[in-house]
């Protein structure tokens, strides 16, 4: 243990010299030069400053191995301060980063193994870095002079300490008489603080603070403000002993130093509020039923506590951080209740339809119900805006009877977020899961991480990296928060996420999660829904639940096939809120309202049909097909535009469309050119001819190979003079050998092609099994052919070829195998039925007739 000598007192090295008759064996040498690299003595509970000399008992055995180095050399140490004294081995974070060089000039071995060390400090120095621990310790510094600048105020200041201090010593009664001739034989200011800095009666933190205050004149005022606490505290002394005296034996040693502490409170007019707070906190700590590891922590925090001073900046961290500790439910939960028919019946009530989610959530219900000491699921909703995402977790949470608590990561790009910040911030506080469970008070709620595909990352880090740690059911139980520093248990949480696509969300997270997919509705989903949910609750919300007012299904199926064309239904319900309110204005104006809103009521709230199916009337002409695309917000139809003209060959692709889609055009134009004679197209008009394809919505970026047939049917569709029949719409990727490939998205791009009125979908053959997901009433309405070749899809969608002598361009390019085509259509396919396997690859956009996505780039396939 290195500590100071009992009874030390700091001598002035002036004192020294002069006194040589007292100390001839201790002689102060001439200041030495500091080097760059010198040995360091961790000490504890003691502050060296320089130009005193001070006693340092030393008992680790790297210490000894120091002080034998150092006296058989320089004899120069630097002495720095521990800031734990608990601590064996000090890191450089365990120490303060200013100390003092000083110099060993005596050394003193005892029996018992200990060496009393009596050193001089030299200078102030500044600790950069450990270059070695063993076998002892030694540091990297830099010296740190004082700034003095003689001036009247500087003087004025050392007058005032040193007349202070005098009274300080006349009334103190352990100090020897020798303390004051020292004090008067201080010429130099800075001398004369750190002599007194080293004498007064302060905590390590304060004279550390002393050590460090470069400044000669703001040293000088701190301890003169010291000096006059400690003259009014001795001062009262005086009197209180004057007082007490008399009325107290002297056998009565303990109830005297008791009275003595009563009339000191008496005098200062305060009560020892800092004790009954420390014994508060000890209490909830105990209260808390924390974990031993977190409560061993807490004592040890709440030690430095009551170590501190008072007016100590580090009193509001630590006091903040035991709070939080305290609040915290360590073994505080909620009573789980799984009763499946019970939870069945909640997800019916909040939801209508998505019967496949339904059943997957109670299987996992079905799970913790068997073995409920199993790890968690993480489940993971993916879908485009409005489709119940959200209110599916808050009915999962009503369902197990636990608390919910809702965490909104779109636009997160600070890892801190889910972390925390560490406590060596300014206004560090935890994470915002610590910060939720603290808010509902348990340890097992459910919280949903709302738009897990809208977090960002940057210079303050990643925090889907983050996320990992949270969301992995193998090391959640051992999170911990950099705030609060110990593990908090968070396999008891049930963790829902949800996402509008996953490909944004890294491949490590997505491995974590049970991903559940979301599609938007059909008409006959958004009827039933608006019926059973929004209307109601639109009235309600507006005024009139006492107006029994209906809305007619022709009215609804209004709205929604002319005044909406969306995946879900939040559109819908703003439309409903505007019915409602022009129904609120009406009554409250005191005109009479309708009971039942029917279609032709509808212009007055909502204005003209917004959508009207326009197909037909967009690919009247040769040359203009319809494809079917994904997006992040659901399934859209894309119109695809081609041209011909005079020229030299030549091939223009607009429409910002990416670098695949653009490939998928050029892959449909070499096909053509390759089988130019199949096709029925004269090679020597394509050699001769510059095309154009453009695809409409040229603001929004597209990509993907999904629209490879639709661009190859709409240049056949051009170069043979034939329309595409109006209500076929059609996807997947092409190969130059004339190959379908399959794509993903299937009952997305499905169900947009029958909000938009289409009949028939040409889908690659091998996604006839993707179809089983698509909604019983939509395969029932619509007709799928499923192809293999590109020859398949020319048959299924263009109409016959005009009769001859009717178009100038027919008989440019028709060749005998053209005039096939004029035969009747293929015979219906049959429908399939299969399912959904959606997976982001390109990007799309739609036309006038579609629900166009955001500004924001959307990614199709």
């Amino acid at each position: 243990m290195d500590h100071p000598a009992e009874n030390e007192v700091a001598v002035d090295e002036a004192t020294l010299e002069d006194d040589a008759d007292d100390a001839p064996e201790v002689d102060i040498p001439a200041k030495p030069e500091i080097p760059e690299v010198v040995p360091v003595l961790p000490v504890r509970n003691v502050v060296v400053y320089p130009g005193t000399v001070m006693p340092l008992t030393v008992g680790r055995e790297k210490s000894k191995r120091l002080i034998d180095d150092v006296l058989a050399g320089s004899k120069l140490v630097a002495i720095f301060t521990q800031r734990h004294e608990d601590v064996e081995d000090p890191s450089i974070d365990n120490v303060y980063r200013v100390g003092t060089a000083a110099q060993v000039l005596k050394l003193l071995r005892s029996g018992d193994g200990a060496h009393t060390l009596l050193v001089h400090g030299i200078v102030r120095l500044g600790l950069e870095d450990f270059v070695a621990t063993d076998p002892y310790w030694k540091a990297k510094v830099h010296v740190h002079e004082d700034r003095e600048e003689s001036s009247t105020e500087l003087e004025a200041l050392a007058y005032s300490a040193r007349r202070v201090a005098a009274e300080v010593i006349e009334l103190s009664p352990n100090v020897p008489e020798e303390a004051l001739q020292v004090l008067h034989s201080i010429d130099q200011p800075a001398a004369l603080a750190d002599f007194l800095a080293a004498n007064l009666s302060l905590d390590v933190v304060q004279k550390q603070e002393l050590l460090e205050t470069f400044d000669v004149a703001d040293r000088l005022r701190k301890i003169n403000a010291t000096l006059q606490n400690q003259l009014e505290v001795l001062r009262l002394a005086a009197k209180i002993q004057t007082d007490v005296r008399s009325q107290i034996d002297r056998t009565q040693r303990e109830y005297y130093l008791q009275e003595q502490m009563k009339a000191i409170q008496r005098e200062l007019g305060e009560t020892d509020s800092r004790a009954a707070e420390i014994e508060e906190l000890r209490a909830r700590l105990k209260q808390a039923d924390m974990p031993e590891g977190v409560e061993r922590e807490a004592q040890r925090e709440l030690q430095r506590l009551e170590r501190l001073a008072p007016g100590s900046p580090e009193n509001g961290i630590i006091r903040d951080y035991l709070d939080w500790l305290t609040e915290l439910p360590w073994n505080k939960e909620t009573s789980e209740r799984i009763d499946l028919d019970e939870a069945e019946r909640i997800l019916d009530e909040d939801h209508f339809g998505l019967d496949r989610v339904k059943r997957h959530i109670l299987e996992h219900l079905a799970v913790r119900k068997l073995k409920p000491d199993g790890k968690s699921q993480i489940l993971c909703f993916v879908g485009p805006p409005g489709v119940g995402k959200t209110s599916i977790a808050t009915s999962i949470s009503r369902a197990l009877g636990r608390e919910f608590a809702r965490i909104a990561l779109g636009g997160v790009r600070d890892e801190a977020d889910i972390r925390g910040h560490r406590r060596t911030y300014i206004g560090a506080y935890p994470g915002r899961i610590i910060q939720e469970i603290r808010k509902v008070g348990v340890r097992n709620p459910v919280i949903l991480l709302d738009e897990l595909d809208k977090l960002g990352a940057d210079f303050r880090g990643d925090p889907a990296s983050a996320l990992l740690e949270v969301l992995d059911p193998e090391q959640n139980h051992t999170f911990t928060d950099h705030y609060l520093g110990v593990p908090f248990d968070l396999s008891r949480v049930l963790f829902i996420a949800t996402a509008n696509y996953m490909e944004p969300v890294a491949a490590a997270l997505r491995d974590r999660m049970d991903v559940i997919e979301l599609s938007g509705y059909t008409t006959a989903e958004k009827m039933e829904i608006a019926k059973r949910y929004l209307v109601k609750r639109q009235m309600d919300d507006n005024g009139l639940a006492d107006k029994s007012v209906k809305i007619t299904d022709d009215a609804l199926l209004a709205v929604i096939e002319k005044h909406t064309r969306e995946p879900g239904v939040r559109t819908l319900n703003r439309r409903l809120g505007a019915i409602a309110r022009g129904l609120a204005a009406r009554v409250a104006r005191g005109k009479k309202i309708t009971t039942a809103v029917k279609e032709t009521d509808l212009a007055p709230f909502l204005g003209p049909p917004r959508y009207e199916r326009e197909v037909a009337s967009r690919i009247a002409v040769p040359g203009v097909a319809t494809g079917l695309a994904y997006t992040p917000v659901g399934g859209e139809i894309i119109f695809v535009e081609a041209t011909i003209m005079p020229g030299r060959g030549s091939f223009a692709l607009t429409g910002q469309l990416g670098d695949v889609m653009r490939e998928s055009a050029h892959a449909a134009l070499s096909l053509i050119r390759s089988h130019a004679k199949e096709f029925g197209v004269d090679s020597e008009t394509l050699a001769k001819s510059d095309i154009h394809i453009h695809v409409p919505a040229g603001a929004i970026p597209k990509d993907g190979p999904s629209a490879g047939v639709a661009m190859l049917t709409a240049l056949i569709s051009l170069l043979q003079n034939r329309r595409v029949k109006p209500t076929v719409g059609m996807t997947g990727e092409i190969t130059l050998r004339g190959l379908v490939l399959p794509i993903g998205g299937v009952k997305e791009k499905t169900l947009a092609a029958h909000r938009a009125g289409l009949s028939t979908v040409i889908l690659p053959k091998r996604n006839g099994p993707d179809l089983e997901d698509v909604p019983a009433e939509v395969r029932e309405k619509m007709k799928f052919v499923l192809v293999e070749r590109v020859e398949d899809v020319l048959k299924a969608a263009l109409e016959p070829l005009a009769g001859s002598g009717k178009a100038k361009r027919a008989k440019a390019t028709a060749r005998p195998k053209a005039k096939k085509a004029r035969k009747p259509a293929p015979k219906r396919a049959k429908r399939a039925a299969g399912s959904s396997r959606p997976k982001p690859a390109g990007r799309s956009a739609s036309g006038r007739g579609a629900a166009r996505p955001t500004a924001r780039a959307a990614r199709g396939r």
